[in-house]
């Protein structure tokens, strides 16, 4: 059956030219698409450079949701991105206009497009369970196979964080940590069509190098040192963001700019490339190597029984 109303969804690497098509095909559209960003950065007030934010004048042309959520001291999770997310995509269809998901954060993007049950935290049984990691680990790998079998059977028993967050549930919930879902490895039927952008590693590499370095030009060293100083600095999960991270080693610590920035842009390539793996892992993408072909294609779902959310 369909739910919600129309809706597909853009994905591909950072630097990949996602959001440049996205604005593009929501102007065109003068009102009728609007754009929900599927990113853990953006969610952050006052980190607009190095996460490629839409600009105002861009936010004045195209309506563009799930942008400066909280406050960059804050901790942000996927469960409250899954809820604001589906709040956002709710409020446009009430309005009869049709969503853009448009991002490269392929958990928040999941969470979404396959309406994860996404299980809740416990933080005093997790702080429970991390003060035995360094000694107990094993011990806590066979509690897991004991309550979960087959939580148990779908991880290493080294993987120390994921053995803690599916005890975690496991123990807190009251139920399985398996039940939630069959796990990211899984793929089940179409929901949202998702659209790929792709470009050739050797061409995102510069562009890459290319944008941070304009991004230096627009004020990036400023903006960092801006947000370390503000009331409560950056919280863990903001300081992640790549690009901040290195250059707070430079604000913060003193280290030398020019190893900062290519630190950074080295590690936006990898991140390029985590993404890619990520995606294509998923048989359900429809993938394109030019711009104007992903355009049409983009078009073509909305303008078809394909481009409504089933379930």
């Amino acid at each position: 059956m369909n739910h919600g109303g129309p809706a597909v969804a853009l994905v591909g690497t950072t630097a990949a030219g996602k959001s440049a098509l996205a604005h593009s095909l929501a102007l065109e559209s003068r009102g009728d698409v609007e754009v929900l960003a599927v990113d853990a950065m953006t969610v952050y007030r006052g980190m607009d450079i190095a996460t490629a934010k839409p600009t105002r004048a861009e936010r004045s042309e195209v309506t563009y949701h799930l942008l400066d959520l909280v406050e960059p001291s804050e901790e942000f999770t996927v469960a409250q991105y899954q809820g604001a997310a589906r709040r956002a995509a709710r409020d446009v269809w009430q309005l009869g206009g049709a969503v853009l998901y448009v991002g490269g954060t392929g958990l928040y993007g999941r969470a979404v497009l396959d309406n994860f049950e996404i299980p809740a935290q416990y933080l005093d049984v997790r702080a429970a369970l991390e003060a035995r990691v360094e000694s107990d680990l094993p011990a806590l790998y066979v509690q897991l196979g004991e309550l979960d079998p087959l939580a148990a059977s779908r991880m290493e028993p080294t993987n120390a964080r994921r053995i803690v967050r599916a005890l975690e549930v496991t123990l807190g919930s009251g139920r399985p940590f398996s039940s939630y879902g069959a796990g990211l490895r899984s793929y089940g039927p179409v929901r949202v069509v998702q659209v790929g952008l792709r470009v050739d590693f050797d061409a995102l590499d510069e562009r890459i190098e290319r944008r941070f370095r304009t991004w230096l030009e627009e004020g990036l060293v400023e903006e960092v040192a801006a947000l370390a100083a503000a009331p409560g600095g950056l919280s863990r999960t903001a300081r992640q963001a790549v690009g901040y991270r290195e250059l707070l080693r430079h604000v913060e610590g003193g280290a030398e700019l020019e190893a900062c920035v290519n630190e950074a842009i080295a590690q936006s390539r990898r991140l390029a490339r985590r993404q890619r793996s990520w995606f294509q892992r998923d048989p359900r993408i429809e993938w394109f190597d030019h711009p104007e072909s992903a355009r049409e294609r983009l078009r073509a779902v909305l303008n078809s029984p394909d481009g409504f959310v089933r379930d």
